[in-house]
């Protein structure tokens, strides 16, 4: 296993089609970069959504002269602020993400220190555990929500 530390300083680029191999070192130079730009690319893509709700907005009025339509409006906002609401709490779990590439401790697993799977962290790069840890964690939750 690489030096968990080391990759954070190393500046890589990478090509648009590369793809994290397990036949390289784990979270090395190359992977990093991968995923921070992987991170990078998802908030921005979250902010620009945001900037695009926020104007629309702006821009339209919830005054709809009829009662029905006025509340079916009501009710699309609702909704689509809500999803917002869930996106600015993504974007602070992918700023940790970025802040755990930057100190090395990316792709571990917070519970067990073990490398997290390249698949589940293309699936989802803000990944915290490995799908065992996650899924002994989600059953004691519901064991202790069901007491």
């Amino acid at each position: 296993m690489m030096d968990r530390g080391s990759y954070a300083a190393s500046v890589a680029v990478v090509p648009e089609e590369y793809r994290p191999s397990a036949d390289e070192p784990f979270m090395g130079a190359r992977q990093a970069t991968y995923f921070r730009a992987k991170l990078h690319a998802w908030k921005e893509s979250i902010l620009r959504e945001a900037r695009d709700t926020l104007a629309q907005l702006q821009t339209d009025s919830l005054r709809e002269p009829d009662i029905t339509d006025r509340a079916s409006s009501e009710t699309d906002w609702s909704i689509e602020l809500r999803t917002r609401d869930r996106q600015r709490k993504l974007i602070a779990k992918i700023d940790a993400a970025l802040r755990r590439i930057d100190e090395g401790e990316y792709g571990y697993c917070e519970v067990t220190g073990e490398p997290i799977s390249l698949g589940r962290l293309e699936a989802r790069p803000i990944a915290t555990m490995t799908v065992e840890a996650q899924e002994r964690h989600e059953r004691n939750e519901k064991v202790s929500r069901e007491e």
